[in-house]
């Protein structure tokens, strides 16, 4: 599908700069648009790929740096000032109203009316139905958008970005909840779209499909832009080396201890969504005493919704979960955690900590009753003597232990999450997303802390989408893509483009090795 032509630019991003609160999320990014064209757009998460598209639509300014559309400097005030010139964007997280019909959602804030006698119901179901009929949606405009699965809800989006006869449509991951037919057909609208002279920009981590669809293709990182090229003259070793960068560092390390007997298993674990398919799909995995595994995976991969249902927060999920070889079968949390699992959430703010108490009742806050005595009564010494040993054992900065949680930095916030999961002697460790948000010495400290517990036997299991982590830190590295393991890599055999490409891949070939290739 790609082109050979050449393309006259519509849209121009001139050395732009975003900042947030003093961190940088853009810097000096130049950008040309090609009309008639699929602009790709690809990199990490939290290269910059959104930021970048927000400026375009209209929901964020540059901070420096100009907009030239149609060779004139241009400066959009909100997204409703950049449709009206012709700028589109369909957003990765849903924009649409579940309690609205698909015609209303398409015409909402533009009601086409009937003067005095008010909104023009039949008129508007009959123009959706026209646009829904060119993606070939198999959608009335009549359904209640909350009735629709998730991939025709996108598709109800892209739907209402084409009725505003848009001449740049940005796309923020179009098929990530699309089944192998739907997307078929978005590319075939998105070929008619581009006969029409509309620049399309695409943002996706699938780099098949970017190949597949890619006209000129952008790749970020950092903020950065590290690599431009016309897509029919690279491959997707190019798109993987400009994402990662050349200086990236093999991290492979002996292990230095020997692994135990199996400490977890996870059977055939599933999570349906409320509006179809599912969060976790079929997902079986093991971890032996002593070993570090890392999941890794980009944004709605389903590593935290596993993790959740592993721990017990989804009573609806399905599967079978063992502990040391015994059969959990009770799916509340708190029996979970009796039985030697914990959890560190990827939200420690609002999941991990509760703000209003203490460091020191935030760290016994999972396991108070190992300090009971009499029944009834908490043993204050036993207590203290507990929280002394985590602050040391973890080398937290908390020169009173009665201050509040929130007098403390990120780093140290998020070791007493880490206290708190390792003061209920679990067995088996679950660690999402566990350096987020910390700084490089919070994290060497993170870091060290999950190889000493490893070397005491502990199992771990932690997710995160960041390459260098996962592979500084794993025994072995699990792969997920929409819900399923893709793929799982032996610590010395992993490559950061064996492992980008496992992430990138979609249902069709994620679904053959979701189960017999995991032990």
């Amino acid at each position: 599908m790609a082109g050979t032509e050449n393309h006259d630019t519509i849209l121009k991003l001139d050395d732009v700069t975003k900042v947030y609160s003093g961190i940088v999320a853009v810097k000096h990014a130049s950008l040309e648009l090609k009309r008639g064209a699929v602009n790709v757009l690809v990199g990490e998460n939290g290269a910059g790929k959104s930021t970048l598209m927000r400026m375009i639509a209209g929901v964020e300014k540059p901070s420096l740096g100009r907009i030239l559309l149609e060779g004139k400097e241009v400066e959009f005030n909100s997204p409703a000032d950049a449709q009206k010139h012709g700028i589109g964007m369909v957003f990765q997280e849903l924009n649409l109203f579940g309690n609205l019909s698909v015609a209303e959602n398409i015409f909402a804030t533009r009601e086409i009316t009937r003067g005095l006698r008010g909104i023009d119901h039949k008129a508007q179901v009959e123009k959706a139905n026209r646009f829904l009929d060119k993606l070939d949606a198999g959608i009335s405009a009549e359904t209640m958008v909350e009735d629709l699965p998730i991939g025709q809800q996108q598709l109800v989006e892209i739907a209402k970005a084409i009725s505003l006869d848009t001449r740049i449509l940005i796309l923020d991951e179009p098929t990530s909840a699309l089944s192998a037919a739907e997307v078929d057909i978005l590319f075939k609208v998105i070929g008619e779209l581009k006969a029409q002279g509309v620049a399309i920009v695409y943002i996706s981590h699938r780099l098949e499909e970017l190949m597949r669809i890619g006209d000129y293709i952008t790749v970020l990182r950092d903020g950065q832009i590290t690599g431009q090229a016309m897509v029919k003259d690279i491959n997707t070793r190019w798109i993987v080396r400009s994402m990662i960068g050349s200086d990236a560092k093999d991290f492979a390390k002996s292990l230095d201890h020997t692994l135990g007997a199996e400490a977890f298993r996870a059977e055939d674990i599933c999570l349906p969504r409320k509006t179809g398919g599912f969060a976790v799909d079929h997902l079986s995995i093991s971890v032996k005493a002593g070993e570090v595994l890392g999941i890794y995976g980009l944004m709605g991969a389903g590593r935290s919704e596993f993790f959740e249902c592993v721990i017990g927060q989804h009573a609806h999920s399905t599967g079978r979960i063992f502990v040391e070889g015994e059969e959990i079968a009770a799916k509340d949390t708190s029996t979970r955690i009796r039985k030697g699992l914990a959890l560190i959430p990827e939200d420690r703010q609002r999941e991990g900590l509760v703000q209003v108490l203490s460091i020191a009742a935030n760290l016994t806050l999972a396991s108070l009753e190992k300090f009971v005595k009499f029944g009834f009564h908490i043993s204050g010494e036993r207590e203290r003597s507990a929280i002394k040993d985590a602050i040391s054992n973890l080398s937290i900065k908390a020169p009173n232990p009665d201050f509040d949680v929130t007098s403390m930095s990120g780093g140290n916030q998020q070791k007493v999450v880490i206290g708190k999961a390792l003061m209920t002697n679990p067995k088996v460790l679950l660690m999402d997303e566990p350096s987020r948000g910390i700084d490089v010495g919070a994290k060497a400290d993170v870091f060290r802390t999950m190889r000493r517990l490893a070397g005491e036997g502990l199992a771990i299991l932690f997710s995160t989408s960041d390459l260098e982590e996962v592979m500084a830190l794993s025994d072995r590295i699990a792969v997920m893509s929409n819900g399923k393991v893709t793929t799982i890599l032996d610590r010395a055999d992993a490559t950061e483009e064996l492992i980008v490409k496992a992430a990138s891949v979609g249902h069709k070939s994620a679904e053959h090795k979701t189960t017999g290739e995991l032990a």
